[in-house]
């Protein structure tokens, strides 16, 4: 076990890395899934996950808290300066379903804002990382979000993309792939496969702190839905919806998201 001089970035690094090759030892393995709501799996896999990634946090890091999606949330972290943000395996629809849209997420926070981050996609061979001012990179190559304006990529689907809520149509609006896992979708503008994703409804925290630094140090900028900073470690960890964008398309994102959120809102008044 290395000991405390590893670093953050290096330990969230590792971490990801064997989580998810711990995560891909069940993947097209026998359904071993249920809901923990409607529409909402977890997998045997995703609690063994879980339950390492604690463990070995315990042992490198014991003075930091945790926040992860599987393990009952306790305010004890919230008295912690540094605590680590942990999704054992975004896009569990996708693993279930044997597809490879789905990642280990892990990200250390500090003050409320993530400093280090680790996405590993283990099916697709992917390992992102990310630390505060020192950029990210996909394996050793360093990442830079798109410089395109005239033709916005987007990871969704087609039928939101041609819909009536947007102010305009998406200027070139051009598909791209959309895998479950919203970390991996926003981690797709930093490698520069999208130039934009927007997301109206609330998320959970350790949905998007790793993939949120990802985007940034790849020169994007990551706002919620009213255009305010990331905050994370808060009492109730979600975030008011994302918009995500290569730098000088934010504003434009943010645009269509908000008019889009502003005809769902005068649609609920008018049902009611």
């Amino acid at each position: 076990m290395p000991g405390r001089a590893e670093t953050d970035v290096a330990l969230a690094r590792r971490l990801a890395q064997t989580a998810g090759e711990l995560a891909l030892r069940h993947f097209h393995g026998p359904e071993d899934w249920w809901d923990k709501s409607p529409g909402n799996p977890v997998s045997r896999a995703d609690l063994e996950v879980d339950a390492w990634l604690k463990a070995e946090l315990a042992s490198a890091r014991p003075e930091d808290g945790w926040l992860s999606e599987e393990t009952a949330d306790t305010p004890g972290r919230l008295g912690c300066r540094r605590v680590w943000i942990i999704d054992p395996i975004d896009g569990t629809r996708d693993f279930v379903r044997g597809r490879t849209g789905w990642a280990v997420s892990v990200a250390l926070v500090e003050d409320g804002a993530p400093v280090v981050a680790a996405l590993h996609a283990p099916a697709r061979t992917q390992l992102f990382v990310a630390e505060l001012g020192k950029g990210a990179w996909l394996g050793d190559v360093p990442l830079h979000c798109s410089g395109r304006e005239g033709c916005i990529r987007l990871p969704i689907d087609a039928q939101n993309l041609a819909a009536p809520f947007w102010p305009a149509p998406w200027p070139g609006g051009e598909l791209v792939e959309k895998p479950n896992s919203l970390a991996l979708r926003m981690a797709k503008l930093a490698a520069s496969e999208a130039d934009a994703w927007i997301e109206g409804r609330t998320v959970n925290e350790w949905d998007v702190a790793a993939s949120a630094l990802i985007v940034s140090e790849a020169g994007g900028t990551v706002t919620d839905r009213h255009g305010q900073p990331l905050s994370f470690n808060k009492p109730d960890p979600i975030i008011h919806g994302v918009a995500a964008a290569a730098p000088g398309l934010h504003p434009l994102a943010l645009h269509y998201l908000q008019h889009a959120l502003a005809i769902f809102a005068a649609h609920r008044r008018a049902a009611g």
